[in-house]
């Protein structure tokens, strides 16, 4: 085991703000998942068709003026709804209990801008293209900082905020960000995780069917189906979850709900393809995270899978599992969230985290649905299939995230 840190050196999440497509609230969310709950759901979209994708129904205006919907971006506004939550949940407020210069905000996103320029375009060409019609909002609506910037202005934060291109690796890689900000004494408090609109944008879904990697037929509650033999894709998902972060000492003087310790965490690179997996790299990446925490594989409860729905990339995540978790470790149990609630793409290893926190509370292990013929070459020791299952104490959560041109994220939060 690592050596005791000091809790001024210790990161703890105190609050989260989430909206996904089967729940917007923490609650919700996990008697979702408890429950066989799918969020995914028949979908249409311009110039592309029919198809499934997994929908948010939150209510922007709870925390923002029509003007600011308006003017601003989808991404923005579920950034800035889930941050509301979050301070909320933490019992914390800007310019009260939270100095703005103090605080950071710090989101992963999968891509951003294209939304807006899709729907912009579209509108021009109804003026025969003529820019005189442009909107004079595509640039702050567009720059990579943005959504993590909309928050700031929302909640007048004054602190650093940047958001974090890290494909589907994002929302992990938004965490750690923060834990390495709140160490480095950069700011005292980080709203930080993932946000994604990415069902707002044709492109996404015609580049996913130009690789064949998008799920179709079937129902849509049963289209995302990670390890299953008839699996042939992924759904496309929005949503976001942030959490509050800060050092443990500071949570323990407040006296904060602690919903987990950030333990440790890594993230590297396959260097080999764009798009397919390496599975010696993710490998790779979850032995230096377990080993940044202090403990062995085995001192791992739950994993949270990465696994897409797409037939190479679960086989070759699967292949990793098998690797670094041996058969020694009976009380490792595997699941997965996407089956609920589709690929959300910059928001889903947030959100995936966000899931299965309760746990250590309830020590019940979410299940991963739609597994009606267990693919042999995506096999688990205690792979939890269709329903949960309730295995008792639970300390140690990892949380896998994989995104394209090979960057992974892989995090630890442990019971405090």
């Amino acid at each position: 085991m690592a050596t005791q840190k000091s809790d001024s050196e210790r990161v703890v999440i105190t609050g989260i703000g989430l909206t996904a497509p089967n729940g917007n609230s923490l609650t919700d969310f996990r008697h979702s998942l408890l429950n066989g709950v799918s969020g995914v759901r028949e979908y249409s979209i311009r110039y592309f068709g029919d198809t499934f994708a997994a929908l948010c129904d939150f209510d922007p205006l709870k925390y923002q003026k029509k003007k600011e919907v308006r003017i601003g971006t989808r991404a923005g506004s579920i950034a800035v709804y889930c941050a509301h939550e979050a301070l909320n949940d933490a019992g914390l407020a800007v310019g009260e209990s939270l100095p703005p210069d103090k605080t950071g905000v710090f989101l992963g996103i999968t891509e951003h801008g294209n939304v807006e320029t899709e729907n912009e375009i579209y509108e021009l060409s109804k003026y025969n293209y003529d820019t005189k019609f442009w909107s004079h909002y595509h640039n702050p609506r567009t720059v990579a900082n943005s959504p993590a910037g909309e928050v700031t202005v929302n909640l007048g934060i004054s602190g650093p905020h940047f958001t974090i291109g890290a494909a589907c690796a994002a929302g992990n890689l938004g965490v750690v960000t923060a834990t390495q900000q709140i160490l480095l004494g950069e700011v005292e408090t980080a709203l930080a995780g993932g946000i994604s609109e990415s069902t707002g944008t044709f492109g996404i879904f015609a580049a996913f069917a130009s690789q064949n990697a998008l799920a179709h037929g079937g129902a849509p509650q049963t289209a995302s189906r990670p390890f299953d033999k008839s699996r042939n894709g992924i759904v496309i998902g929005e949503g976001g979850a942030v959490y509050v972060l800060e050092r443990l000492d500071r949570a323990k003087a407040r006296g904060a709900k602690i919903y987990g310790e950030v333990a440790g965490y890594c993230y590297n690179s396959d260097a080999t393809d764009f798009v397919l997996p390496n599975p010696e790299r993710q490998a790779e990446c979850m032995r230096k995270a377990i080993a940044k925490a202090g403990i062995q594989p085995c001192d791992v409860d739950i994993v949270n899978t990465h696994a897409t729905g797409t037939p190479m990339g679960d086989i070759k995540e699967c292949a990793a599992l098998r690797s670094v978790f041996g058969p020694d470790c009976t009380h490792t149990y595997f699941n997965n969230t996407k089956s609920f609630i589709g690929h959300c793409m910059g928001a889903a290893a947030a959100l995936e985290l966000a899931g299965n926190l309760p746990s250590f509370d309830d020590g019940i292990v979410h299940p991963t649905i739609n597994v009606d013929d267990l693919d042999p070459e995506c096999a688990l020791p205690n792979l939890v299939v269709n329903e949960p299952r309730n295995v008792g104490k639970i300390d140690v959560i990892l949380n896998n995230s994989f995104g394209m041109l090979g960057i992974n994220c892989v995090l630890i939060v442990r019971r405090v």
